[in-house]
């Protein structure tokens, strides 16, 4: 037993490429971690870490302990969690990346809803820009919409939207509406950064289109609101805009037409997956798969 404690140290460690973090992670002292890392390392009988004043790295044997140790830390972890589910429903603060347009507009209540189902579960959201490493940050899991995932990470689907074309109905009073593809050459089209063609599809029919307009952004709850002031057409998922939809502030064009289906994936470092973590996955699969 002492062994398995040393090794989930030993990985925390690794994990945060420093004592003092790790430290505070496991709650002890980091006189306490650096002694007991410093006797596992003489057990064993190689060196696990280089220590410099700024960060720690791992060895080449550092490496493959590391390796093998998550393994064996996170299959204990979770049958001591399934264990506990017997007794108890899932707790516990649940980190999560979230992507901050979709979580906005689409995924707010559903995790309202997933709270209320679950009361003893905390959270801790991240809905900035960056791209949050899983293995040395600690978060949970990462919602991301249509990105592809390093082979080491787990990604599993959520669900899969299609973006439409919208605009406002004083927008097409005052401008037309376009009725195929190439009419939208004549309009002022709300894209995204770097993004200067449309691939929309019909049936078997593809068609690209350049489009243009006064603005570009990076932000598609900044889209949805240009369109909804008239500012020219969007082209998101309808899930973005469903209220503006329902009030008629947007209404759909070219309904015959719709980009290419974008993938939600629910992303993991690990297959071994407490509870609470478990949990929300299942419910936002079930609950998007109604969409």
């Amino acid at each position: 037993m002492a062994l398995l404690n040393d090794m989930a140290l030993f990985v925390e460690v690794a994990k945060a490429r420093s004592f003092r973090t790790a430290a505070k992670t496991l709650d002890i002292p980091n006189s306490t971690l650096s002694r007991r890392i410093a006797l596992l390392e003489k057990e064993i009988g190689l060196r696990l870490l280089n220590r410099t004043t700024r960060r720690i790295e791992l060895t080449e044997a550092g490496e493959i302990y590391f390796g093998r140790c998550k393994r064996i830390v996170d299959e204990a972890r979770l049958a001591h969690e399934q264990l506990g589910e017997m007794l108890a429903q899932p707790s516990g603060l649940l980190r999560v990346s979230l992507p901050v347009d979709f979580a906005n507009t689409y995924l707010a209540p559903l995790i309202a809803e997933f709270a209320r189902r679950y009361p003893d579960i905390d959270f801790e959201f991240d809905l900035g820009p960056r791209r949050v490493d899983l293995i040395s940050e600690p978060f949970d899991l990462a919602i991301r919409v249509g990105e592809s995932e390093p082979s080491h990470m787990i990604a599993r689907s959520l669900a899969r939207f299609s973006a439409h074309l919208y605009a406002s109905p004083r927008y097409l009073d005052v401008n037309g509406e376009p009725n195929e593809p190439a009419d939208l050459v004549r309009h002022q089209c709300l894209s995204m950064m770097k993004l200067s063609v449309w691939t929309l599809h019909s049936g078997t029919q593809t068609m690209e289109t350049e489009v243009g307009g006064r603005f570009r952004l990076n932000n598609v709850g900044m889209i949805r609101r240009l369109a909804t002031l008239d500012m020219g057409i969007a082209f998101v998922p309808q899930e973005i805009v469903a209220d503006e939809l329902a009030d008629g502030r947007l209404r759909r064009i070219m309904p015959q037409w719709q980009g290419s289906p974008v993938t939600v994936y629910a992303v993991t470092e690990t297959r071994l997956l407490p509870a609470k973590t478990q949990r929300f996955i299942e419910f936002l699969r079930e609950r998007l798969s109604r969409t």
